[in-house]
């Protein structure tokens, strides 16, 4: 898949989920249960213990899937993008934003997403050449940042994460978003060991994006 495919396609599925496992194993599970579910964009955190051998584990698991696209997520240097990118990440998530990271994703031809709380931070975001700019934390700034921003840069591709829920996925989307980042909303049962909570989470996230654009 392309890089150009990859954004496409995070695009129409409108949903990113936010994997962090307490282990490796747990990092895969409860990527499983959100691809069962029809999550398929799924950033793997570097929080997660051997992230790498986590991200390569599930890209080999649905190598034979177009529609599941593994990233990484929490990266915040350029030499831990690369690990990922070796791994098979197909895109690379930050909470803040780093030139280098964003360099490198651009010199292996891999969506770059991230992370900014101003619009100073996206104009600097766009002009290193980011891909996707991850409005964070999203609970702080509001779906009314995302109008705000696009005033002045309506070209901005945005994306929130911090305080998306099934309950204002629609807010986010119908005020510009590209797509949505879900994390404790979506895989919090996984910390009970409950992957199937996960699953119908996933489930009704991809609803909710349905009825957005509908």
């Amino acid at each position: 898949m392309s890089k150009n495919e990859t954004i496409l396609k995070m695009q129409e599925q409108g949903i990113v989920a936010v994997v962090r496992g307490k282990t490796k194993e747990d990092g895969v599970k409860i990527a499983d249960a959100c691809i069962l579910g029809g999550v398929k964009s799924i950033e793997l955190a570097f929080t997660t213990p051997h992230a790498p051998e986590a991200i390569e584990e599930l890209s080999e698991e649905y190598a034979g899937d177009s529609d599941v696209i593994i990233g990484a997520g929490t990266v915040l240097d350029a030499a831990s993008a690369r690990l990922a990118i070796i791994a098979g990440a197909k895109f690379i998530v930050s909470p803040a934003f780093d030139r280098e990271v964003v360099e490198m994703c651009n010199l292996y031809r891999v969506v770059s997403v991230p992370g900014v709380m101003t619009p100073g931070g996206v104009v600097d975001a766009l002009r290193a050449g980011a891909d996707i700019v991850k409005i964070f934390p999203g609970d702080i700034v509001g779906p009314k940042m995302i109008k705000d921003i696009h005033g002045p840069l309506p070209q901005a591709p945005l994306m929130p994460s911090g305080g998306v829920s099934v309950e204002n996925t629609a807010e986010w989307l119908k005020a510009g978003c590209v797509a949505v980042s879900a994390g404790g909303s979506l895989t919090g049962p996984a910390k009970k060991g409950d992957y199937q909570g996960v699953t119908d989470n996933a489930r009704a996230f991809v609803k909710a994006v349905a009825a957005a654009r509908a």
